[in-house]
């Protein structure tokens, strides 16, 4: 039997805590400093002023603060202080430390260290014991020690002997696919209508259904998606929007698709598509390699520490040798101003640099390559359309000194075109792309052609000013070109019928936003303006907005401009004005969860819109969420009102409103959820994300997950957390606050690292049964010693709990009879075991008591 023991996440106001709490401050009172030793030691003898018992326990284990009884921990894995691993169960044993005193080692195996960064091949003999545990002293001035209060395994191992990895690196290693299993994601909506003052028949029923099943077996993922409706009439339909195969390849940092999907629109236009696709995955990179950020390069004359900020907050920091050095992990944080380096050596000196910084989405990091392949069919909605082969290649690679080389190239039956543009961080000027497409193009019954499409992107930010220009964007085309997108919509088996007659001649775009200041709040433009060849049309649009808050009480005024003209038989313009304010206001103090809201609209030709609601959410997780609003139209004189509610429960979703307006009254219902079929059973749950965690606690239900809202586990201890991060080290935990009195879970947190579109699978143990406070006798009568631990025999899972003063006791999980086995030293006198029995009446709080239960000899 092995001692498993965890200190880490155990809900603090249990019985137990406090009773260990107890005794840990008994067991701090014999605690005496010595002079000769920096360590903390423990005197047994001190036990004997504990009341009138004399005590003879073996406590050497807890001489030091590195040893403990030896077993199997659940520990966090710190490599020179940066955490590398989570919640790793590792086995401990009792050993020999360099001053030859008995403490726990870890026993780690050759793989561990390898996917931890250890360059294992440089010291063979690391894999020299006959037990299986690496050998640490095979690496010079290597050590390990163990936290217990901390639950922390630090490992201490030279630079030269770790492989440098990226902030935030997770080694693939770690990846997993997760398990076998069957998924479905569904929603249900539906609504019954009643005309208001109509003649004959007035009532209208319609219903809408989409599906997203799938099935994971390994790395591959299965996935579609399915729609089906009914309208007013009684006439369904039925549409697959997608199907595809998916799986990563982790060797290229790629993902593989096979069926249907989209390509990427870095370089050309997105274009959907009906084949094979492999393409770069930035989620299988660090969070620090993501994005584009400059390198920093400097020059350290000590061993010195470098800070990087960044609109005065300190965005990196580390530590350097003497010499020249660069720094190539630091996060991405877009377009928000320069770089202040701040380098400071060891004799108190300190060196300024200033690295201007502005970013778009296209730029990459120095030496960082981002790739796509494509190849298939063109897949349209319209059935009539042609399904037209074409294959598409695109790259981007990042180039020294803040330069981003990227283009790609397309080809199909009737279109071919290649792109080539370069972007750069300019610094103080910001940052700027420009790139040109040429196009041969031939639409059906229309000559070939072919032209050319210039593209110049902008960025920067204005520090001083707070302003941000987001993106600023213009096009030019020349009359012969097109996209491949219109090329093929323009091939429709139904005559008469043209996509894209004309093409897009000039487009400009902006997004600005200006921070005024923290009381005064921030302005938000944007503009766009396009207009085409061979026709005498265009569309114009400007948007701007006003954003602001006080006391909590926030509001907003948006004024949006819209043009757009076209030329055909007739002449037709549209212009359209509209000006909005929207105002919410708290009213906690008041009612809990609740705000009330009001908005005004004034569009063009049209008289004032006003509306008034109140929304807020309820019950203990704030699942049911709720809204009441009622409008009023001074142009028509009409007015409407509305009652919207949405719940988040265990097994899914549901939703219901209602409306009635001069014309009509409506109410509406839906119910979506998931239902996940895997090796335990079946799992219902909120609709799914891409990658998911499906919680095992065998035992447990009605147990909350942290921040996951309306998540309980069901009848049998299971429930599925809908959404977690790919790649990416993504904690579980039990809500302690949710766990029953009869129930308690050692380690009530999992670290899981999925791949995409993973199901994961966290498993708990949940010490399900009584819990009991027992005062132990030996078979002398005298109360058994203070430290002892006492086990229960019979379980398939044995917990040990340690004795404290007066021979008491605290257990969990114990069924209403059975045997416990107390040790309080290796001889068979210091061995005993005793059988109990629980009341058949349920006490208060459901904590047993038993006195005085003495013990007999092995």
């Amino acid at each position: 039997m092995k001692t498993k023991m965890s200190i880490k996440n155990r809900n603090i106001f249990k019985p137990q805590k406090l009773i260990i709490f107890i005794s840990s401050s008994l067991f701090l009172l014999g605690i005496s400093s010595q002079q000769a030793s920096a360590n903390d030691y423990f005197d047994p003898q001190l036990l004997e002023n504990v009341g009138s018992q004399t005590s003879n326990t073996d406590l050497s284990v807890f001489d030091t603060d590195d040893s403990q009884s030896p077993g199997n921990y659940s520990v966090d894995i710190l490599i020179n202080d940066e955490r590398v691993d989570t919640q790793r169960n590792i086995e401990f044993k009792q050993a020999k430390n360099i001053a030859g005193k008995d403490v726990l080692q870890a026993c780690l195996s050759i793989n561990d260290l390898k996917s931890w960064g250890v360059k294992i091949e440089l010291f063979p003999l690391l894999d020299a014991s006959p037990d299986g545990c690496s050998d640490l002293s095979a690496i010079t001035q290597a050590s390990q020690e163990f936290d217990f209060s901390q639950q922390q395994l630090k490992l201490s191992i030279p630079q030269a002997a770790i492989s440098m990895q990226a902030r935030g690196y997770v080694s693939p290693k770690q990846w997993n696919n997760g398990i076998p299993a069957m998924l479905l994601n569904y929603d249900f909506s539906g609504s019954q209508s009643r005309l208001q003052n109509s003649d004959g028949d007035n009532r209208s029923n319609s219903q809408f259904l989409n599906l997203r099943p799938g099935l994971n077996l390994g790395p591959w993922r299965f996935r579609n998606y399915t729609t089906w409706g009914r309208d007013n009439k009684g006439e369904t339909s039925t549409q697959a929007i997608y199907t595809y195969v998916q799986r990563d390849i982790a060797i290229l940092r790629s993902q593989l698709i096979m069926g249907d999907s989209t390509s990427p629109s870095d370089v050309f236009e997105s274009v959907p598509l009906r084949g094979v696709q492999i393409s770069s995955d930035d989620d299988m990179l660090p969070d620090s390699l993501r994005g584009y950020a400059p390198v920093v390069r400097g020059i350290a004359r000590t061993n010195a520490q470098v800070i990087i900020r960044q609109s005065g907050y300190i965005i990196y920091q580390s530590y350097v040798a003497p010499g020249a050095f660069e720094i190539t992990d630091m996060y991405s944080t877009g377009g928000n101003g320069d770089l202040d380096v701040t380098i400071k050596e060891s004799d108190g000196s300190e060196q300024h640099l200033i690295f201007p910084f502005a970013s778009l989405p296209v730029l990459m990091r120095e030496g960082r390559m981002k790739y796509s392949m494509s190849g298939g069919e063109f897949r349209s909605y319209d059935n009539n359309i042609e399904k037209m082969k074409f294959a598409q290649l695109t790259g981007i690679y990042g180039l020294p000194h803040g330069m981003t080389l990227y283009g790609g190239t397309q080809g199909a039956s009737h279109y071919k075109s290649v792109a080539l543009g370069l972007g750069a961080n300019l610094g103080s000027v910001g940052a700027l792309s420009v790139d040109v497409t040429h196009a041969a193009a031939e639409k059906q019954g229309l000559d070939k052609t072919s032209g050319d499409s210039w593209r110049i992107r902008y960025s920067k930010n204005l520090v001083e000013t707070g302003t941000n220009f987001a993106i600023a964007g213009y096009r030019y085309s020349t009359a012969g070109y097109a996209t491949l997108q219109e090329v093929a919509n323009s091939y429709n088996a139904q005559s008469g019928i043209q996509y894209g007659s004309s093409g897009s001649r000039n487009r400009a775009e902006i997004s600005m936003n200006q921070k005024l200041s923290d009381q005064l709040g921030s302005l938000n433009i944007s503009a766009v303006r396009e207009d085409y060849w061979g026709e005498d049309r265009r569309m114009q649009s400007i948007s701007t907005s006003y954003s602001n808050s006080w006391n909590q009480v926030s509001y907003n005024i948006n004024y949006t401009y819209a043009k757009n003209s076209s030329s055909t038989n007739n002449y037709v313009k549209n212009n359209d004005h509209s000006v909005t304010f929207n105002i919410s206001i708290p009213l906690s103090k008041w009612l809990p969860s609740t705000s009330a809201s009001y908005s005004l609209n004034q569009g063009s030709n049209q008289k004032a819109s006003q509306s008034v609601g109140l929304y807020g959410s309820a019950l203990a997780d704030n699942n049911l969420n709720w809204s009441v609003q009622q409008s009023y139209s001074a142009g028509s004189n009409e007015s409407s009102s509305n009652l919207n509610t949405n719940y988040r429960g265990t097994y899914g979703e549901l939703s219901g409103g209602y409306s009635s307006d001069t014309y009509q009254q409506r109410l509406n219902y839906g119910v979506r959820g998931a239902v996940l079929l895997h090796e335990d059973g079946l799992t219902l749950g909120q609709s799914l994300g891409e990658t998911i965690v499906l919680v095992k606690a065998p035992g447990a239900s009605g147990v909350g997950i942290n921040n996951q809202s309306g998540v309980k586990t069901d009848y049998r201890g299971y429930a599925i957390v809908p959404f977690v991060s790919p790649y990416r080290q993504n904690t579980v935990a039990l809500d302690n606050n949710t766990l029953p009195d009869d129930m308690d879970v050692d380690i009530n947190t999992q670290t899981v690292v999925p791949t995409r579109g993973a199901v994961m699978r966290a498993d708990f143990a949940p010490q399900i049964g009584y819990r009991a406070v027992i005062t132990l006798q030996q078979p002398n009568g005298k109360p058994v010693p203070f430290g002892a631990t006492v086990t229960q025999i019979d379980t398939t899972s044995p917990q040990g709990s340690i004795v404290g003063d007066g021979g008491s006791v605290y257990l969990t999980g114990l069924a209403d009879k059975g045997r416990l086995m107390i040790r309080w030293g290796k001889s068979p006198d210091n061995q005993c075991q005793v059988d109990y029995r629980l009341s058949d009446q349920k006490p208060a709080f459901g904590l047993y008591k038993i006195e005085n239960l003495q013990c007999r000899r092995l």
